[in-house]
């Protein structure tokens, strides 16, 4: 089942002297189709963040709609949202989003110790498998602490993919790689495409294009 943005627009109050509106995103639609990889492009400040967080569930737009199994997401209760961003949503952050006080495989489980979820043994497998793939086997003990910005941004991946989620967010996931390990994020992302995902990357490389289905680019809030 896709997910459908229809005519999306997201406007913010400007603090000044004389309160006008700033439209960040500006009727954009957009559809995320299982099993293929989307990426949106373009300089900063184009909307791209927006975009996503709109179609994630974790920003109401100011007018359009979200549809997921046709119905709009943002007409669910806040709680009906969130568990529904639980189970089908896995969203990579720009920034580091850690638990501190969890080590790496108890931050990687988050998704399930949120609603009180019994992981079984095939998921303590899966995350195992997805340290492995990543690139950060062996650091499951550690705390965040003691990673690197780079180590702490796969450990991000691993949880936002840990309940194999229909569709995957990943904002600028790559920033903080090197081009090594910048290739293992993206040929991670393109197989979870492969393996039925639908992936929306939002990205400044340039050889995130190699990976994709689409690449549609942003330009003030709009796709041009």
């Amino acid at each position: 089942m896709p997910l459908s943005a229809e005519s999306l627009t997201k406007q913010f109050i400007r603090e000044s002297k004389n309160a006008n509106c700033f439209s960040a995103v500006d009727d954009v639609s957009l559809r995320l189709e299982e099993g293929t990889v989307t990426v949106l492009t373009g300089r900063s400040g184009g909307g791209k963040t927006t975009v996503l967080n709109m179609m994630s569930g974790l920003l109401a737009p100011t007018k359009g709609r979200v549809l997921l199994d046709d119905s709009d997401i943002y007409s669910l209760a806040d709680k009906e949202l969130s568990r529904l961003r639980n189970r089908r949503f896995g969203v990579i952050p720009q920034g580091q989003t850690a638990i501190h006080s969890l080590n790496v495989m108890q931050n990687i489980m988050l998704p399930y110790t949120l609603y009180n979820e019994r992981a079984d043994e095939d998921t303590l497998k899966r995350a195992e498998e997805l340290l492995e793939r990543l690139d950060i086997a062996g650091l499951s003990a550690s705390k965040p602490a003691e990673l690197s910005g780079g180590e702490l941004r796969r450990m991000a991946i691993a949880r936002a993919v840990i309940k194999k989620p229909d569709f995957i967010f990943a904002d600028e996931p790559t920033g903080d790689l090197d081009d090594e390990n910048t290739k293992t994020v993206f040929e991670f992302l393109r197989s979870a495409a492969d393996e039925g995902a639908a992936v929306l990357i939002v990205t400044h490389e340039e050889c995130a294009a190699a990976y994709a289905d689409r690449v549609m680019k942003m330009a003030s809030g709009k796709i041009v």
